[in-house]
Formats: C-alpha cells, structure tokens, sequence
C-alpha cells in the first residue's frame, strides 16, 4: 500500500509548486506594478550612448511632448507632458514595466539630466548663445528606450539664447525664444498636445 502513496504525495508536492509559484509571481507583480508577461520587443537599433530600443504598440504606448521657456533668472522651464506614462521612483528595480521609467533630457544630443518628474530647469551654462534642440526622450528602468514603429518616444523643441544688443535691458523675454516642435517630431509615441497629461 505505500506504493500509492508515494505517486499521489509527488503529485500533490507537484500541484503545490506550480500554484504555489503563480500566486508568488502574481502578488509581486501587484505589489510594485510589475507586468508578469515581457514588455515590448527589443530592437536591433541603438541609442547614442548603445541602449536598446523596447518596441511597443502604438495603443497603448507612452508619450511625451515638451515645453521649454525662458525663466526670470535667465536660465530655461522646461516642462514635459506625458501620455500612458509615470516616472518610477527612485531605486526602482531595474526591470521594464509597461508605461513606467523616467525621461532623459538632452540639449544638442548631448545627455543634461535625468528626470523622475515632469519639470525641470535648465541652467544658463547648458545653453550658450545660439540655437539649440532640447530632447526629452523616456526610457524603461532596466535602461532601454521606449519605442513606436522602431522610432524612440521623444519630443523636442528648439530654443534660441541671445545675448542684449547695446543700450537695450536684459529683459529675457526679448533675448531669449523657445519653439516647441509638432509633438510628433522625432518620435510616433509622443502624445497629441490636446489630449494633456494623464
């Protein structure tokens, strides 16, 4: 008689471990909102620093677009807007959950900051006089950018320091402009202007 009660204590154990499994996967997937299933697609296509780019719908992709302005103290608000996404704490595993991660500033290409909340001030000294392209772009926390139709999702804007002619006051509202670009640019998961922020 012991020889049945071997196979059906096994298959018990058996049943214990899978359930047992789930239900751990499934309670910290709802506890720190990660997904249970991969996120997106890793692309073969690259950002300038080697990120991989992570593929997703275009459904329910994240967006963002960006303001920048000029400020009383001479330097830049910038200020971004986001669709489908929150910025994760930090010290966030560093794991890509669906719509989550933080935002990457760049002036001219070149990294400035790293974002965990939607504004931002760009000092004087990261904007010399002249033209310059300010790109806010989102990246999933394991580092990898979030992508729509193989194109990264960011947004860009140009801004203009100038410096005051003779006789004239360093009113920043005259020497200095911003121009936000059609939210589309650079990136099909930035989000409509008239949808706003969610």
């Amino acid at each position: 008689m012991s020889w049945t009660r071997r196979p059906c204590a096994a298959l018990v154990a058996g049943v214990l471990l899978v359930t047992g499994s789930a239900g751990c996967g499934s309670d910290d997937a709802r506890k720190d909102g990660a997904s249970p299933a991969p996120v997106g697609k890793i692309l073969a296509d690259r950002d300038q620093d080697g990120r991989p780019y992570r593929e997703v719908g275009r459904e329910d992709a994240p967006g963002v677009g960006i303001e920048v302005q000029p400020d009383a103290a001479g330097g830049w608000d910038v200020h971004l807007t986001l669709r489908n996404f929150r910025f994760s704490p930090a010290g966030a595993a560093a794991r890509p959950v669906a719509g989550r991660g933080l935002a990457r500033l760049f002036v001219d290409d070149r990294p400035v900051a790293r974002l965990r909340t939607p504004g931002h001030r760009l000092d004087t000294r990261l904007v010399p006089r002249g033209t310059h392209r300010v790109t806010a772009r989102l990246y999933a926390d394991d580092g990898t950018v979030w992508a729509v139709d193989g194109k990264p999702v960011e947004s860009t804007a140009d801004i203009t320091a100038s410096e005051p002619g003779p006789g004239t006051s360093p009113d920043t509202a005259s020497r200095r402009t911003a121009r936000t670009q059609d939210s589309l640019t650079g990136g099909r998961g930035s989000p409509d202007r008239a949808r706003g922020a969610s």
